[in-house]
């Protein structure tokens, strides 16, 4: 077990498994215990894992909804406003059919719902982010292989460096080690 060298911030403690079974398990232990700030990695899909971890986030859609409105509102809005100050009067048509603004306000609306989606999720993400302190951890590129990990973050409340340290060693992980925070590379 690695132990984080004196003076450094721990970003955390990460645990590996050998078997997906042993880290959903781990997981609903540690929910159990009370840990919220934690995250595990799996080189496939793990059906139980996402609901062991208490993943509930549903902003997306709201956002990628809002967007869609906005974009609507705002499409409509314009070409009734460009209507209004420039208004050519062609042929006894209305100055303000909204049948004819129907495709601009569909477009704007699917553009606006996608730029927030997409926007929403690589921030709610913290995306771009070049360099992540698990990767330094040399067994950390078994995760996209064979090996399961969890990590308990030490932002959670109940994150003590010693006494989580001994409750990820008791759920018998093959290994337990500290993650250091460290300098994204120039």
């Amino acid at each position: 077990m690695r132990e984080p060298r004196p003076g450094s911030d721990l970003f955390g403690l990460l645990a590996e498994f050998d078997k997906p079974e042993r880290l959903v398990e781990a997981v609903k232990r540690a929910r159990k215990a009370g840990f919220l700030a934690m995250e595990a990695y799996s080189p496939y899909p793990v059906e139980e894992l996402s609901g062991a971890l208490g993943f509930e986030e549903n902003i997306i859609p709201w956002l990628t909804l809002a967007g869609g409105i906005f974009g609507a509102t705002f499409g409509y809005g314009l070409q009734l406003y460009t209507n209004h100050a420039y208004s050519i009067e062609i042929g006894g048509r209305p100055l303000y059919a909204w049948q004819s603004f129907m495709l601009i306000t569909f477009e704007m609306t699917v553009l606006f719902a996608v730029l927030s989606a997409i926007f929403g999720m690589l921030i709610l993400n913290r995306l771009p982010r070049l360099h992540h302190p698990l990767f330094d951890i040399e067994a950390f590129d078994f995760a996209n292989s064979d090996r399961f990990f969890l990590v308990i973050f030490s932002n959670d409340r109940r994150f003590h460096p010693k006494r989580t340290r001994v409750f990820l060693t008791h759920l018998d992980p093959v290994r337990v080690e500290a993650i250091e925070h460290t300098e994204q590379p120039e």
